[in-house]
C-alpha cells in the first residue's frame, strides 16, 4: 500500500500530481481547509500533506500520526509550525526558488509606477484632468537614474532585483545580517545597518521571510527614520508591516508612496483604510504569478513528497535539522 496524500488546497492540484501518487502505489485526496479543525480531520491519517496557507499548527501536527512530510506550495512557510513538526520527526519542504523573476518583476514594476505616478496620473487623466491640470501630481519627480534602492534582506529575489535595478542605474544598498558583506559586495550592492538604510534610501523593498522576528519589522518606527520623499515597498508577507503605522506615515506625509502586493490579513476586509488613500499601489498578491512559476509551484512539491518515499531527502529542505529524528521515527534509509 502505498502513501495517501492529501492535497488542502486542491486548486493547486493537477493531474501530474496522480501520476506521481500512482507511480508511489498511493493516491491524492483532495479537501479544501481552512481551518484547524478541517485540516487535522483531513490529514489525520496522510502519510504526506501538500498545503499553501492552510494552518498547519502544532494543534494540527501533533495530530498527523502517519504524516511524514509536509509539502508547500509556496516560498513562505509561515503558516507550518516548523518547530513542531521537527519535534515529531515531520519534514518541511517548501519551493524556494520559484517566482524568483516575478517577484523582483512586480518589485521594479511598483519602483517605476511609484516614480513616474503612474497610477495617479492614470486617475487623473480619466478624471479629465491633461497635462497642465496634473502638474500638481507629476512634481516632484526625479529620474530613476541615481536614486538608491534599500533592499531589506539580500536573498535570491533581492539580488534579482538589485541586478535589474542596477541596469536602470540605481545605487543599491542593502541589510541583511546574515549575508557576508562580499557576497553582497560581489552583487554591485553596499551593506549598511537598517537605520542607514532608512535614513538614505530613496525607495525600500522588503525581501525577508516572516519570523516571529521580522513580525511588524516596519512600523511607525522605520517609516518616520525614512526620507518624507522615499516609496515603500512589500512583496514578501503581509505581517513583516504594521498596517496602521503605514496608513499614518502615508496620511501624515512620513512617506511619499507605497506599494504592495501582501496584507496582514488576506483578503483584505473591503473597509480597510489603505484602499481609501491615493498614494499607495495595492495588487491582490499575484506578484508571483505567471504561466511558467505556476506550473512550476504546482509541480514541485509533489515531487518533493515523491522523493522522500523514495528515500530522497527534498530538494526544498525548510527544517534539515530534523533528519536524525525523522530516520528514528521512520526507520528509513534517505540518501
Amino acid at each position: 500500500m502505498g502513501p495517501k496524500i492529501v492535497c488542502t488546497m486542491p486548486v493547486l492540484s493537477t493531474p501530474y500530481h496522480d501520476e506521481v501518487a500512482e507511480s508511489l502505489g498511493g493516491e491524492i485526496i483532495r479537501v479544501q481547509c481552512a481551518t484547524e479543525e478541517e485540516v487535522i480531520n483531513a490529514c489525520r491519517d496522510a502519510d504526506a500533506a501538500m498545503g499553501a496557507i492552510e494552518p498547519f499548527s502544532k494543534q494540527v501536527i501533533d495530530e498527523l500520526d502517519k504524516c511524514q512530510i509536509i509539502a508547500q506550495f509556496s516560498v513562505g512557510y509561515d503558516h507550518v509550525d516548523v518547530g513542531a513538526a521537527t519535534e515529531r520527526g515531520i519534514i518541511v519542504a517548501n519551493v524556494p526558488d520559484y517566482c524568483i523573476d516575478e517577484v523582483s518583476e512586480q518589485a521594479l514594476s511598483f519602483i517605476l509606477a511609484l516614480n513616474r505616478k503612474i497610477f495617479r496620473l492614470d486617475k487623473a487623466a480619466r478624471d479629465g484632468k491633461w497635462t497642465g491640470d496634473a502638474m500638481g501630481i507629476v512634481f516632484p519627480l526625479s529620474n530613476i537614474q541615481g536614486q538608491t534602492l534599500g533592499l531589506v534582506g539580500f536573498g535570491r529575489i533581492a539580488r534579482a532585483l538589485a541586478s535589474k535595478a542596477h541596469a536602470l542605474g540605481m545605487n543599491i544598498i542593502t541589510y541583511d545580517p546574515y549575508i557576508p558583506a562580499d557576497i553582497v559586495q560581489e552583487q554591485g550592492a553596499e551593506l549598511v545597518d537598517l537605520n542607514q538604510l532608512l535614513a538614505n534610501s530613496d525607495f525600500i523593498s522588503v525581501h525577508v521571510p516572516y519570523t516571529e522576528e521580522t513580525h511588524h519589522l516596519f512600523g511607525l518606527e522605520q517609516f518616520k527614520e525614512m526620507k518624507s520623499n522615499a516609496y515603500f515597498i512589500n512583496t514578501g508577507r503581509g505581517g513583516l508591516v504594521d498596517e496602521a503605522a503605514l496608513h499614518t506615515a502615508l496620511t501624515e506625509g512620513y512617506i511619499q508612496g507605497a506599494a504592495i502586493d501582501v496584507m496582514e490579513k488576506e483578503p483584505p476586509d473591503s473597509n480597510n483604510p489603505l484602499f481609501g488613500l491615493d498614494n499607495i499601489i495595492i495588487t491582490p498578491h499575484t506578484g508571483a504569478m505567471s504561466n511558467t512559476s505556476m506550473a512550476e509551484l504546482m509541480r514541485r512539491p509533489i515531487e518533493e513528497v515523491a522523493r522522500v518515499f523514495r528515500g530522497q531527502w527534498p530538494n526544498g529542505f525548510v527544517n534539515p535539522e530534523v533528519k536524525e529524528r525523522f530516520i528514528t521515527r521512520w526507520g528509513k534509509t534517505m540518501d
